[in-house]
């Protein structure tokens, strides 16, 4: 019964057409976008560029980032999730400005022992402050095959997208003072241990036996407002010009709407939002 409401959900999607855009994708390199950040030895490009693997074992993990930075844009990846037991094994799909007060967009895939799901965890950083992770878990497995996950970020609003179903939403609050974030962002990739954290509250830890992990990624192309870094210009990606701004996307539709109830109600498993031994006091975007 699941697969039958997801399967009804994507076709509300597509006949919506609101992502149409974002799905148009170009088989492009990863060299024309992208660049090895850390883990050299680490990183595999195949298919003349249009896949990337990323590996892992207990001397080094790996990862990429875009050439350039944004300040507003759809962003999008293809991944497929390492598949032995990945207990304590993070992939982790991201924005991210630099410094102290840095801005920050994640989605961080933790892994498990064979058996049992991974969580998706997304957090949202503005100004250096995080700590607003939610948790779901998966309508499938994402060791399988290649999924898509999908960021808008926009002057009102950040949508995350599993294969174009949101499951998460955070508006620009910040008229009452609620952070937001507006810092130029590299994209970024990695493959990394937190076995410290990630699986059970850091008690299940990583079975290097099963190293190395492997993440592979595919889908090279940006829908994003470059951002030169010798310049302050961050502010004119919010213009209409960009489609992704404009005012289709300021909000939900009604069938997205629906749609990120259901994955809310039916495979969230944390929401900061709720945690009240946590916060005793509702952080403000919550209320």
């Amino acid at each position: 019964m699941g697969s039958i409401i997801l399967f009804v959900f994507l076709l509300l999607v597509a006949s919506n057409g609101v992502l149409s855009k974002g799905n148009m994708t170009k088989e492009i390199s990863f060299h024309q976008n992208y660049k090895v950040i850390w883990g050299d030895n680490f990183v595999l490009s195949s298919n003349q560029g249009k896949e990337v693997q990323l590996k892992m074992d207990n001397s080094s993990g790996s990862g990429f980032g875009s050439k350039m930075t944004y300040g507003s844009g759809l962003f999008h990846m293809r991944i497929k999730l390492p598949n032995r037991n990945s207990a304590g094994v993070v992939t982790a799909y991201y924005l991210t400005s630099q410094g102290k007060m840095h801005d920050e967009l994640d989605f961080e895939f933790l892994g498990n022992r064979d058996g049992k799901p991974y969580r998706l965890q997304t957090n949202i950083f503005a100004n250096g402050q995080g700590n607003r992770e939610q948790r779901i878990r998966l309508w499938f497995d994402p060791r399988q095959d290649f999924h898509t996950y999908q960021i808008l970020w926009n002057q009102h609003q950040i949508v995350f997208y599993v294969d174009n179903t949101p499951i998460r939403v955070y508006k620009n609050k910040s008229n009452i003072g609620v952070g937001y974030p507006t810092k130029p962002m590299q994209i970024q990739a990695t493959l990394w241990d937190g076995d410290s954290w990630a699986t059970n509250g850091g008690k299940t830890k990583t079975n290097w036996k099963y190293a190395p992990f492997k993440a592979n990624f595919q889908g090279f192309d940006v829908s994003g407002c470059q951002v030169l870094s010798s310049s302050n210009n961050s502010q004119n990606c919010f213009s209409q010009k960009y489609w992704w701004n404009t005012q289709k996307f300021w909000q939900l539709s009604p069938s997205q709407h629906r749609q990120y109830e259901h994955v809310k109600h039916k495979y969230m498993t944390y929401d900061y939002c709720t945690d009240r031994i946590r916060y005793p006091q509702l952080p403000l975007e919550c209320l």
